[in-house]
């Protein structure tokens, strides 16, 4: 599947998103082609990932697909996915989709940050496959506290604020993020 998303990607042009959605992997197939060393905590977050009872208030009944570009290696997407995928099972009329970064560049470098090809991105599609919302590469309040300390804290002291923060976050701020997204607002 995931081979053909890169097809639908012509120029500069508007992107595709029902072809890339068509090309693009379930949370299922993603954690099932994730690298063993990865898919183990991918597994045990989504065990214990819950969607929040207010996420389908937040919807409103609107039709909403999420298409996160990622990678299973990623500290970010491991602890905000999941919850994702949750909110797609239980919420009445919203899914994911998940493309690779690395095998879809031209799409990933229309969504940097700061130039950056930080993952993971959250595109939020309406019934008609149009942007209407993106989300990335973490909870604002996370990226905010994440670029203060980038050059004050070392790598694995940051990395374990990082989880820490995730840990107790529980998801709801990347859930309430996402799906405000489609607002204009965080």
């Amino acid at each position: 599947m995931e081979s053909s998303v890169q097809d639908v990607v012509t120029g500069a042009g508007p992107l595709d998103f029902e072809g890339i959605w068509e090309g693009a992997l379930t949370f299922e197939q993603f954690v099932a082609q994730a690298r063993p060393e990865h898919r183990a905590l991918w597994e045990g977050i989504y065990r214990h990932a819950r969607s929040p009872e207010w996420a389908v208030d937040l919807v409103g009944g609107r039709r909403l697909h999420l298409l996160a570009i990622t990678e299973d290696w990623c500290m970010d997407t491991s602890n905000t996915i999941p919850f994702l995928a949750r909110v797609a099972e239980s919420v009445p009329g919203v899914d994911l989709r998940v493309i690779l970064r690395d095998a879809n560049p031209a799409i990933m470098d229309r969504y940097l940050t700061h130039g950056a090809r930080a993952i993971p991105v959250v595109l939020v599609l309406d019934e008609n496959f149009a942007e209407v919302g993106r989300w990335g590469p973490r909870p604002s309040e996370l990226q905010a506290w994440v670029m203060a300390n980038k050059d004050v804290l070392p790598k694995v002291e940051r990395l374990r604020e990082q989880r820490k923060w995730y840990a107790r976050d529980r998801g709801e701020t990347t859930v309430r993020e996402v799906l405000n997204s489609v607002n204009g607002k965080r």
